[in-house]
């Protein structure tokens, strides 16, 4: 059974009784706030960096179609084959000819969110081609059959012993758990992969309209790998990737390797304008761009815009509680934490993820960090109005709210209401508490306690100080 296919409330069981997941999770959280957070005092005036860099998101969205058509125009300049599609299928199709064009049987790939949105892999092999993750972290969960739990770390929830054991049964040898020998069979393992791959597929973190570049940030180096040793390199973007120029491109980078991993640049960082030219050493034949909207364009033309100025640094992540106590499988999708909370009923549909705008404690952390200030917790918000207003929720849940509404409307009923379950609840409790629930109130009473109403209310209790008459 996939994550999708399971109800989010097992998703969430699972995860409270994954004990290295809620071990391992904290720790990468405290480890990237806290780089994050040095790393922006180190900018002086993060404020004003936020702000510039939310201004440059803004405008691109509001020209997003003309930067999209000089990006395609100018990648074609510069040797490349640009390609749209409208959605996933589209995407998929556009790289199963290019890869059948080229019979090509062996595909590298770097880390792609916009690729596990798409469930390009899945599609790969179904068509007889041997697909290998080469970052670090997706080749674990690749090798465990498993989807990323973070945006930047996928492999988050793995222990070093959890991974000997994939390494050991992959390599059909005993491998210890130490750090050194892990990577070095990695490395081996991986290099080999480069040498023999027909095609290469990456994502974008960046695209540059007036140049035609795709931009490639890592620190494992593995994606400039895959980008030039094949003889055919395919990107896959999402249209909201593209910035207008090389100036705006700098704040931006800036943005994200401090948020992301509390780096003032990552060690490597890649542009990509087009195939090889005659003299390069080394470099693809052939480059092809896939811009894909899968939904944006609704997105764009929808109230919650903003949400595709994210650049995918995960800070949001980074301070989740919610987060922090689940990990990030029980969102069900690619993305998790705050933004998936958000993007996810957004691209994949309302009622089948209608869970996860709940999945939130709306402290407003994630906007706090956001460092395109997309109003995450505000969006939070305005999901659960319109899961309401389409009618999604349980009929129990919309009728005891409803009934919440009616009474806290009409004083007189209200008070009632309050009387009687102050005289009422101690049949059901003890010792001051009510410790099972009937009704939406189980959900509470399953994980904790709940004190029971107090024999007088409040209003009561002030009209009898007051020597009032009820």
């Amino acid at each position: 059974m996939t994550a999708r296919r399971k109800e989010f409330h097992q998703r969430v069981e699972e995860a409270f009784a994954n004990p290295q997941m809620r071990k391992s999770v904290p720790i990468t959280q405290d480890n990237l706030r806290f780089g994050r957070i040095r790393a922006m005092e180190e900018l002086k005036n993060g404020e004003a960096w936020r702000e510039i860099a939310s201004q440059i998101r803004n405008h691109t969205l509001d020209h997003l179609q003309e930067y999209v058509n000089e990006l395609i125009t100018n990648f074609e300049k510069n040797g490349g084959k640009a390609h749209f599609a409208k959605n996933g299928e589209e995407a998929v199709q556009t790289v199963l000819s290019i890869a059948r064009k080229h019979q090509a049987k062996r595909v590298v790939k770097s880390k792609s969110m916009v690729t596990e949105e798409i469930h390009l892999n899945h599609a790969l092999e179904e068509d007889g081609i041997n697909v290998v993750e080469t970052d670090l972290g997706e080749f674990i969960i690749q090798l465990a059959g498993e989807t990323p739990s973070h945006i930047l770390a996928p492999a988050i929830h793995k222990s070093r012993q959890e991974v000997a054991e994939l390494f050991s049964k992959e390599a059909g040898r005993p491998l210890t758990d130490r750090t050194e020998d892990l990577t070095r069979y990695a490395r081996e393992r991986l290099r080999q992969e480069f040498l023999d791959a027909d095609l290469g597929i990456t994502g974008c973190n960046f695209a540059v309209a007036e140049s035609g570049s795709i931009i490639l940030i890592s620190n494992e180096g593995n994606a400039r790998m895959t980008s030039s040793l094949p003889k055919v390199h395919i990107v896959v973007m999402g249209m909201e990737r593209v910035v207008p120029t090389w100036a705006e491109l700098d704040v931006l980078v800036t943005m994200l390797t401090r948020n992301a991993t509390g780096q003032k640049l990552s060690v490597y960082m890649t542009a990509i304008s087009g195939p090889r030219r005659a003299g390069d050493l080394d470099g693809p034949e052939e480059v092809h761009l896939i811009i894909l909207d899968n939904g944006r364009s609704d997105i764009l033309e929808s109230k919650y815009r903003e949400v595709l100025k994210c650049i995918r640094c995960s800070a949001c992540v980074n301070v989740c509680p919610v987060y922090r106590e689940i990990g990030g499988h029980a969102y069900g999708g690619v993305y998790s934490g705050p933004i998936g909370a958000v993007l996810t009923p957004l691209l994949d549909g309302m009622e089948k993820n209608k869970e996860l705008p709940f999945a939130s404690s709306l402290c407003g952390a994630c906007t706090e960090v956001c460092p395109v200030k997309i109003p995450l917790h505000h969006y939070l918000i305005e999901e659960r109005k319109d899961l309401v207003e389409k009618g999604f929720l349980p009929k129990q849940e919309r009728v005891t709210f409803q009934a919440f509404a009616f009474l806290t409307s009409h004083p007189l009923f209200y008070r009632s209401a309050v009387r009687g379950a102050g005289r009422l609840s101690p049949m059901f409790g003890r010792d001051g508490v009510l410790k099972k629930g009937p009704g939406m109130l189980a959900g509470w009473t399953d994980g904790r306690d709940l004190p029971l109403p107090a024999k007088e209310s409040f209003h009561d209790w002030w009209r009898r100080q007051r020597g009032e008459k009820r």
